[in-house]
């Protein structure tokens, strides 16, 4: 039985990735996390160099193998009120692994330097259970258990009483990337990182397919979809402890999601969406000390021009056309102690703007993980010369509620495009910590 490569891998790297920067994941491994994702000018290890800047694998003379495993918890919440309505969902998904692995092919008297990686480097995923406490249905049935002392939350209400009912979404994406790094000069390097893509997309109930006027928004299968692109990248070492450093990641451009849908009353039909991954801009600013190691990263994300994320709105058929979203900026910085013999010491901290506007909000209900702060602390042991053990603690807030209107096709008009309810709310916020450990082995020339 032939078995495909990145099947194979998409299995190993299974898991509900949750986004710390719109969708897009804040840091690669234990040291890149704990550095606040600061790694285009600052190489500290061969993960955060792979996955920000091809080229800054020039500076690892060795062969590295790298592997990263943690727990991400997050606590999304949705909330949303119409009229004297309102009421709080918790998600119940629970813990999330996170996996990360790399190696890097290096030579002190060698230009060349090469790479592989698989990061699971994008993702969002929620559960939030049906609320039955409705006060009737969408024909005016009245709900013989609905109790009007208890909360309601209008949007987890079953689509049979105007919800979205049972809403739960896993997107997972899985990079491999193969990078090619050349010393142009020995301050001076230039790096090459073409990647293939695979990703995963669940929607229950699917906003991108056509709804029933009786049977409502269909649920889904899980569908997939491959993708490429390209990284390259520039680094600088001045030889005095300055780097800089730049790099940009194309659009990886995915074929379709293909979606097997299912309707309230069983029948179905099929679907198709395309999103695809941003163009992602950095500049990296880095400075080395005997005693530290200082990083700082600036990223543009341009959502507004990927498929997917570039339009909004409904379609004519009352499917989502698309989630809208804005470019962000990230801000990510960290900072190493050296001081301790084998025991380096590091605190990281990034900023995200928020990629939601407020007439979307509603649009963006299973990807509601949108983390603005996020505190790192971590901290590495070498054992010896070939084994070095990693460990990293990450906590993030979305800062303050994302909050919309509540929106409906069926509320339509010239004045009113998107269909937003009048005296209606939508919010969700949430916090996330991660505890990562990453453990790398340098193959050392035998004496």
């Amino acid at each position: 039985m032939k078995i495909n490569l990145i099947s194979y891998l998409f299995l190993l790297f299974n898991t509900a990735i949750f986004s710390q920067a719109g969708h897009i994941m804040q840091g690669v491994g234990a040291t890149n996390m704990s550095m606040g994702g600061a790694s285009t000018s600052q190489p500290l290890d061969i993960s955060g160099a792979l996955h920000w800047n091809p080229a800054s694998t020039s500076v690892f003379n060795n062969k590295i193998i790298k592997l990263d495993v943690g727990l991400f918890f997050s606590s999304p919440e949705l909330s949303s009120s119409i009229g004297s309505l309102s009421g709080t969902t918790k998600d119940d998904r629970g813990a999330s692994p996170m996996p990360a692995l790399a190696i890097v092919w290096g030579k002190a008297e060698s230009k060349h330097t090469f790479g592989v990686s698989a990061f699971g480097i994008s993702g969002f995923g929620v559960t939030f259970p049906e609320d039955s406490n409705y006060p009737q249905d969408m024909i005016g049935t009245p709900n013989p258990n609905y109790n009007s002392a208890q909360s309601s939350n209008p949007v987890n209400f079953p689509q049979t009483a105007g919800g979205f009912g049972h809403i739960e979404s896993d997107y997972i994406l899985l990079q491999i990337g193969l990078s090619y790094a050349y010393e142009v000069t020995n301050k001076l390097s230039i790096g090459i990182q073409p990647n293939i893509d695979y990703a995963t997309l669940e929607l229950i109930p699917n906003p991108t397919a056509n709804p029933s006027q009786t049977a409502g928004y269909p649920s889904t299968n899980k569908a997939s979809a491959i993708g490429f692109g390209t990284q390259f990248g520039l680094f600088y070492d001045t030889g005095v402890g300055l780097k800089m450093g730049t790099s940009y990641k194309t659009t990886q451009k995915f074929n379709d999601f293909k979606f097997d849908n299912t309707y309230l009353d069983n029948s179905k039909n099929n679907s198709e969406f395309q999103m695809d991954y941003p163009a992602i801009f950095s500049l990296g600013l880095g400075y080395s000390t005997d005693v530290f190691d200082f990083a700082f990263d600036f990223r543009r994300v341009d959502y507004e021009n990927t498929d997917g994320f570039s339009k909004t709105g409904w379609t004519h058929t009352g499917a989502v056309s698309g989630f809208g979203w804005k470019n962000i900026s990230i801000i990510s910085t960290g900072f190493q102690y050296k001081g301790i013999n084998k025991l380096p010491l590091r605190v990281g901290y990034t900023y995200s703007s928020n990629p939601i506007p407020e007439e979307v909000v509603f649009f963006n209900v299973p990807a509601t993980a949108i983390i603005k702060n996020a505190c790192q602390f971590g901290l590495s042991y070498a054992v010896n010369s070939t084994w070095k053990v990693d460990a990293v603690y990450h906590y993030g807030d979305s800062n303050g509620k994302t909050e919309g209107k509540i929106l409906s096709p069926f509320m339509s008009s010239q004045n009113n495009p998107l269909g937003a309810f009048p005296k209606s709310s939508v919010t969700y916020n949430m916090t996330t910590s991660m505890l990562q450990f990453g453990i790398s082995y340098t193959f050392t020339k035998k004496k």
